[in-house]
């Protein structure tokens, strides 16, 4: 496990790298990541390179000790680029083109800009694959950033066209799956095709759904030449990319899938800030973050790649310039952050940046330096964190091993299309299935379990491995393929427990019902995923329709009716204000056997097809039903409500829970329970059973943490 640092050694003079390089290793710093916003300094003249500078990092670097991550400055196309290739900025979709003068100003669909970025990949590769330092590479930077995968540009039309074309084979085909004959939609060719934006009231559903594979597919292609270009010119080097935080405007599996590290951006006070929580929320957890936003994306990327490897590129030391408000975080909460990475899996750390720059659009967002060099709080707390792992390795408590293994029993399914879908077609303003999921994932870490978030299927395309788990939760699975289905089947029948989502199976892979016409149609109509060349959809194996035994699929929630046991017959989505109570079987209650819940947003009306009910509305409908080992809700549960079904589904699955004081979390990552306090109260906690405490003890100030080893 180590620290790293964001540097651009660009913004300063050469005369102080050296400086910096050495105070970053005598911190604990040992990774540094460079040059991600450099083509200009790199290419300031189309065809002349300067790379005395970037040479002189590099060996700077080295010498103190530090290894470099390497990336290709896509993120940033230079003015006289953009100048010979003015089409190659994406374009809103208010119809607006994307200028230049900040960053992310290229359409992923243009054939000219994506030679342009093979180019200045092979040349950053040539020059820098096989040099000491590196020891990793990023590519581009966080994509989609500012809103940028979808484009209304010429080149993402006719991009789309070919896609469509390569996926469906004929127009027919396509008017079919669709249902274009709504409306008076009907095409007669892939010619007639456009972007479904700018539309004078929505567009199709599923023109817009295939719209957003479609772009997101593009991603996956030009990190995929990148990524080729990277591996030939510098072997054994592993490739990354840093991903953001709830941002679902691609499927991060599919561009994972060709990296060896999945990275993320963890700004934990600017997401608690910019996202879905609620005012009291976001005033609770203004200066720690809410303590669920990290660990739910640290989950998230450990599912990402091969071997469960992940970094924290950017870590947040301090106040951020982005988010509508921009506190600074309590004192120890860096710390916490920080060693919450590792407990989650983590092999790298990275802080964001190394000094504050005192110009341009991110002068107000904190470095672990402030502009005058001197430290920052962020500074004192990453020199803090660097002595522990230092002091615990020393002491055999942490191995050389490159991270703590996490092998949790509770797996929880998060699959971008099914995300997509739901956010097309809401059917309530608040239904927003990415705080569902959210949600649900909170309320299994207060219980105190430890949890892995998968894909729904395999690298391949087959089934997703769910083998070993004790507990699945699918929040938000509005469409189930068959390889996702025949997974959870094995599972159930291996003595899994499974708790479905409201809407769970609801829709077929074109957003449509799975009504019996739907479903003759669609049955044998599979999943679609990126060509292996990047330029259209190829068939991803056995994960389509919506499923084939009896009336079950044929009906919400589709291929999921036989294993739940139900029918839902009515939806309907409730206003702010609109309570449903609920009582429930309180499985981690100490006193009380039942707790009142709420539900909010959503509801359903259920008939039983071999369920019983677990729980209620106060009309007698069923709320919560179970069928054998898989229970189904029919709403949008409040987080008491989520905890009750979780602790009763873990009992049945055998697994204990330990229902935690309000801001308290913990990991159990090898050999080695976790605990950190992000509340305003000191906090007294011990794991069970008793361990040995290595750093801390039970007693937990406010943002402390402590560590045993069993």
């Amino acid at each position: 496990m180590q620290l790293g640092v964001c540097y651009y050694p660009e913004h300063w003079p050469r005369a102080q790298w050296a400086e910096d390089a050495r105070r970053m290793h005598a911190m604990g710093i040992r990774v540094v990541r460079i040059a991600e916003f450099a083509w200009s300094v790199i290419e300031a003249e189309p065809g002349v390179f300067t790379w005395d500078w970037l040479d002189a990092a590099v060996e700077t670097l080295h010498a103190a000790g530090l290894g470099v991550v390497m990336c290709t400055p896509t993120a940033t196309p230079p003015k006289w680029l953009v100048d010979r290739m003015p089409d190659m900025v994406a374009i809103d979709l208010q119809g607006r083109p994307r200028g230049f003068g900040s960053r992310r100003h290229y359409c992923f669909s243009h054939a000219g800009y994506r030679a342009e970025s093979r180019r200045i990949s092979r040349a950053v590769a040539e020059r820098y694959g096989q040099h000491p330092a590196v020891v990793a590479w990023q590519t581009d930077n966080e994509y989609g950033c500012h809103d940028t995968v979808l484009s209304l540009s010429e080149s993402a039309r006719l991009g789309f066209r070919r896609w469509l074309a390569a996926r469906y084979t004929t127009i027919d085909a396509l008017n079919d799956a669709w249902g274009t004959v709504f409306w008076s939609q009907v095409y007669r060719s892939f010619d007639e095709i456009d972007l479904p934006a700018l539309t004078v009231t929505e567009a199709h559903p599923a023109h817009r759904l295939d719209w957003r594979r479609f772009a997101s597919d593009e991603v996956v292609a030009f990190n995929r030449e990148q990524v080729a270009i990277l591996r030939a010119l510098s072997p054994g080097r592993p490739v990354s990319h840093n991903f953001m935080g709830f941002f679902t405007e691609f499927d991060h599996h599919d561009v994972a899938a060709d990296l060896d590290i999945a990275t993320w951006d963890s700004y934990p006070l600017g997401f608690t800030q910019m996202f879905f929580l609620s005012a009291e929320e976001k005033a609770r957890w203004a200066r720690t973050g809410h303590p669920d936003i990290p660990s739910f994306h640290h989950d998230l990327y450990r599912g990402m790649c091969r071997d469960g490897r992940w970094w924290v590129m950017e870590q947040q030391p301090g106040p951020v310039n982005w988010a509508h408000w921009n506190p600074a975080p309590h004192d120890g909460t860096v710390r916490l952050w920080t060693w919450q990475a590792f407990a989650h899996g983590a092999e790298v750390v990275s802080y964001f940046r190394w000094r504050q720059a005192p110009f341009a659009q991110e002068q107000m967002h904190t470095g672990l330096l402030r502009p005058d060099s001197s430290e920052d709080q962020g500074a004192l707390e990453a020199a803090q964190v660097g002595a522990e792992l230092a002091a615990l390795t020393e002491r055999g408590v942490l191995t050389n091993a490159p991270r703590l293994p996490v092998r949790p029993d509770v797996a929880l399914v998060f699959d971008y299309d099914a995300l997509w879908m739901a956010q097309i077609q809401p059917q309530g303003a608040d239904f927003n299935p990415l705080e569902l999921s959210f949600r649900a994932y909170s309320g299994l870490r207060q219980l105190g379990l430890d949890v892995d978030i998968v894909g729904p299927r395999a690298g391949t395309g087959g089934a997703p491995d769910l083998s070993g788990y004790r507990l699945i939760v699918l929040p938000a699975a509005l469409h189930v393929g068959a390889a996702l289905q025949a997974a959870l089947t094995t599972a159930a029948a291996s003595g899994a427990q499974i708790v479905l989502g409201p809407r769970a199976g609801s829709k077929s892979v074109n957003l449509s019902f799975p009504t019996p016409h739907r479903h003759a149609r669609e049955s044998g109509h599979p999943r679609f995923e990126t060509s292996v060349a990047g330029v259209g959809p190829r068939v991803r194996g056995g994960d389509g329709g919506v499923g084939d035994d009896g009336w079950g699929a044929l009906v919400p929630p589709g291929p999921l009716a036989a294993l739940a046991g139900v029918q839902v017959t009515r939806v309907a989505s409730l206003p702010p204000g609109v309570v449903e109570p609920v009582a429930l079987d309180n499985a981690a209650a100490t006193a009380t056997a039942t707790v009142t819940v709420t539900v909010t947003r959503w509801r359903e009306d259920l008939a039983l097809h071999g369920a019983e009910a677990l729980a209620s509305f106060a009309d007698g409908r069923p709320a919560l039903t179970r069928n054998g080992p898989v229970r189904y809700l029919a709403g949008w549960l409040d987080a008491a409500g989520w905890q009750a079904v979780f602790a009763g589904a873990a009992a049945d699955a055998g697994l204990a829970v330990e229902p935690l004081p309000d801001g308290l979390r913990i990991s159990r990552a090898g050999g080695l329970t976790l605990a950190f306090n992000f509340s305003d109260l000191a906090l007294d906690w011990t794991p069970t059973p008793i361990a040995t405490p290595v750093l801390g003890g039970a007693h937990l100030p406010p943002r402390a943490m402590a560590i045993w080893q069993a």
